[in-house]
């Protein structure tokens, strides 16, 4: 049976600056569209992490549907309209175009899609961060279909050391080149070295099949300013000829430094947290989320949480540990980003124009 899974995400409001959302709003999108989508999904899980509201639904109806994508766009609207009245902090603030065009895509909302004949037993991650960039994944990923040291079965797994297609997307210009695993190694860990620039945006093997799609879109991009983190979301398919869900959770635990944070323009690490969790006010260290699900027809059977066993909370305290290291470093790089990555560059550049001024 051919499914289709889509996760459409996106910041309309959350309590006391960048946190989570409300009560009232998380269950207004939600019933939104549990009420609205009837006969349009096959089944639909929705969640957040930190600020950031995320829909996961699964259809027969393809890549890219508008009736999908709109369902998902009202739902937000009407979520931006209670965010409003509640006087939620940056409500509507990724939704950056005023009517719907077909697509969500280009319009605000972070979207990753695949499309696959679905195996008897289907098990997929869906890995949702806030208070980073899209590039966050980069480097994870990268260990998970690249590295042998930090994923095993790219040796022992025949379906994966015998290839795979690394789609690279440029989201400066919108532009994708596919590279090999592992002819291409080398290729991709430069492509990737600047994540602010090049992203992993899916991975796919020799058949073709799609193992991981994720979101790559800069909402600087779309509003041509600062409106907000970028917050990615990926799918990643998981077990038999794929990597196992243990190699595919293992890569968070690292937590590497990403930019983002307070006011998008810092270096902390990616903290691995349970799910549906407030964005810490500790300087925003940026999180991700990890949500483990079984499928079949397309029913979402059952789901855990990846990060909720008692060892994720070491590798929490050293997410915490290295931020402290890194906020020591106070406002001087590399705890900021460098000028061109500063969110809020306009003030950084006249702060800098007046120091211009007076060079003799």
């Amino acid at each position: 049976m051919k499914i289709t899974l889509s996760v459409i995400k996106a910041d309309i409001g959350s309590i006391g600056g960048h946190t989570r959302p409300s009560d009232e709003l998380f269950e207004t999108v939600k019933n939104y569209v549990l009420k609205n989508g009837k006969g349009l999904f096959i089944d639909c899980y929705v969640g957040y992490t930190g600020d950031d509201i995320h829909f996961l639904l699964s259809h027969t109806k393809g890549v890219g549907n508008e009736e999908i994508h709109k369902l998902v766009w009202d739902a937000l609207r009407v979520g931006t309209e209670v965010a409003k009245k509640q006087g939620l902090y940056g409500a509507g603030q990724d939704l950056l175009k005023d009517s719907f065009s077909g697509n969500v895509k280009g319009m605000g909302p972070g979207v990753a899609e695949m499309e696959f004949e679905e195996r008897p037993n289907e098990a997929f991650a869906l890995f949702t961060a806030d208070k980073t960039e899209p590039g966050a994944f980069n480097f994870p990923f990268y260990r998970l279909f690249c590295e042998p040291s930090a994923n095993t079965a790219l040796l022992v797994n025949p379906s994966l050391s015998t290839g795979l297609v690394l789609t690279v997307m440029d989201v400066m210009t919108g532009k994708k080149a596919e590279l090999k695993i592992p002819q291409d190694n080398f290729l991709i860990a430069a492509s990737l070295m600047y994540p602010g620039r090049y992203v992993i945006d899916a991975v796919r093997n020799k058949d073709n099949e799609p193992l991981l799609a994720a979101t790559t879109d800069r909402l600087h991009n779309i509003a041509g300013t600062y409106v907000g983190k970028d917050d990615p979301a990926a799918i990643v398919r998981v077990q038999k000829k794929y990597p196992a869900t243990e190699e595919t959770c293992s890569v968070f635990k690292v937590v590497h430094y990403v930019a983002g944070n307070t006011r998008g323009s810092h270096h902390l690490p990616l903290m691995p947290v349970k799910i549906r969790p407030a964005a810490s006010s500790n300087f925003c260290i940026p999180i991700v989320s990890g949500i483990l699900f079984s499928m079949h027809e397309g029913k979402f059977t059952a789901y855990t949480d990846a990060f909720d066993t008692p060892d994720w909370d070491y590798y929490r305290n050293k997410a915490t540990e290295k931020a402290e290291y890194m906020r020591e470093q106070g406002f001087v790089h590399p705890a900021t980003l460098v000028p061109e990555e500063l969110e809020y560059a306009p003030g950084y550049k006249a702060m800098m124009a007046e120091v211009e001024k007076r060079f003799k």
